[in-house]
């Protein structure tokens, strides 16, 4: 008892490990996500709950926003921007000493003009002579920055950046993808398993021997044969039919073969008084095999949602790359070359592309493994 407790201890630490790993780089994905532009490209996401201090260069205003007051030329500002969450530690007039003043501080500049930073990055710089430079002076700023987080990210990726219609795309492709082959499969599983007809045996072996023929062989064929129809009835080829269709045929094979393989370990007993009582193979699918594959249709709907949800070269192929009607994965390749540099978009758009699939996997977890595993032992 004692080994078999502790087994299992160490199958929970491990299993707990397994999840550590798992969670934290969608967790860092969530915080960068929620970071602005600057944080993001010099600090790491760990460091979003904390304060952080960022070098800057900035200037003073003009010479033109000067103004006399009792016989002494004065210019104001705000180096921060008037921000109320930044305030300035230390301070530099050159690039050789960034640091040389902590704020608040008087400097007097090598003109004999008085330079007065405060912390909150407001200024006075004063002069007995008319200021004359046409650009600001540079002064070199070591800021403080409190932890924040903001929505604006998202609001930029959905609104501005045509991520919001490429996402109601992907949910477009991705629900008929999922609900088509598995209504289509479930019938044929349940035909397969327990109704007798010439050629079962030679049928399921095909569907097997299919399962083993790569996608991108037959993704040409299938869209000739499309612009071929599509030419007759003097439609598009590719349409969002076209793409259900093209991604029922690519599913089918392994639905049919799991949820057969389900169906086949159910009690032939219950099919056997359920026909004694006069019911039909529409009857018995509909009032048993339906109640009792709920965990094999929540695992295999979730497998194939997934699939659809992140695949990018059946869309490529049988979608245009208009707006209304290019995916979410294709969208995200775009941005990837459009936005190298800005993680904050990156970042943002990429855990847009996770919620789905999130949502759809924790609010039927329960029903994953039970479902994946259910037929594998018989009895």
């Amino acid at each position: 008892m004692k080994h078999l407790s502790f087994g299992k201890f160490l199958a929970h630490f491990f299993l707990l490990i397994i999840v550590f790993i798992w969670v934290i780089p969608t967790f860092g994905l969530l915080i960068s996500s929620l970071r602005d532009k600057d944080q993001v490209a010099l600090t790491g996401w760990w460091t979003a709950l904390k304060h952080n201090e960022f070098n800057e260069i900035v200037r003073t205003e003009k010479s033109t926003v000067q103004f006399e007051e009792n016989g002494v030329f004065v210019i104001t500002g705000n180096l921060l921007k008037n921000s109320s969450s930044k305030s300035v530690i230390n301070f530099g007039i050159t690039s050789k000493n960034p640091k040389a003043f902590k704020a608040p501080s008087k400097v007097t500049m090598k003109n004999g003009s008085t330079f007065y930073l405060q912390k909150d990055g407001s200024y006075r710089w004063t002069s007995d002579k008319a200021f004359k430079h046409k650009k600001g002076k540079r002064i070199f700023l070591t800021v403080n920055t409190p932890p924040s987080l903001t929505l604006e990210n998202y609001k930029e990726v959905l609104v501005f950046r045509g991520l919001g219609q490429s996402f109601i795309n992907s949910l477009t492709v991705a629900v008929p993808s999922t609900i088509i082959p598995l209504i289509i499969g479930a019938f044929a599983a349940y035909a397969l398993s327990w109704m007798n007809f010439y050629g079962r045996d030679l049928i399921f072996a095909t569907i097997v021997c299919l399962l083993v023929v790569p996608l991108q062989m037959s993704l040409i064929p299938i869209l000739t044969v499309y612009n071929q129809i599509g030419s007759f009835f003097g439609v598009s080829a590719k349409s969002y039919v076209g793409i259900w269709l093209a991604h029922t045929g690519f599913g089918l094979p392994l639905k049919i073969f799991l949820l057969r393989n389900f169906i086949k370990s159910l009690p032939h007993e219950m099919f056997e008084a359920a026909r004694v009582d006069g019911a039909s193979h529409y009857q018995i699918f509909m009032k048993i095999i339906l109640p009792l594959s709920i965990p094999a249709f929540a695992s295999i709907g979730i497998l194939q949602f997934l699939w659809v949800w992140n695949d990018l070269l059946v869309a490529l192929v049988f979608l245009d790359k208009m707006p209304s009607e290019i995916v979410l994965t294709s969208r995200l390749r775009e941005m990837l070359g459009e936005f190298s540099q800005n993680w904050e978009i990156l970042t943002t758009s990429a855990f847009v592309s996770m919620i789905v699939p999130l949502f759809v996997f924790l609010s039927l977890q329960r029903y994953f493994i039970r479902g994946l595993v259910a037929g594998s032992v018989k009895g």
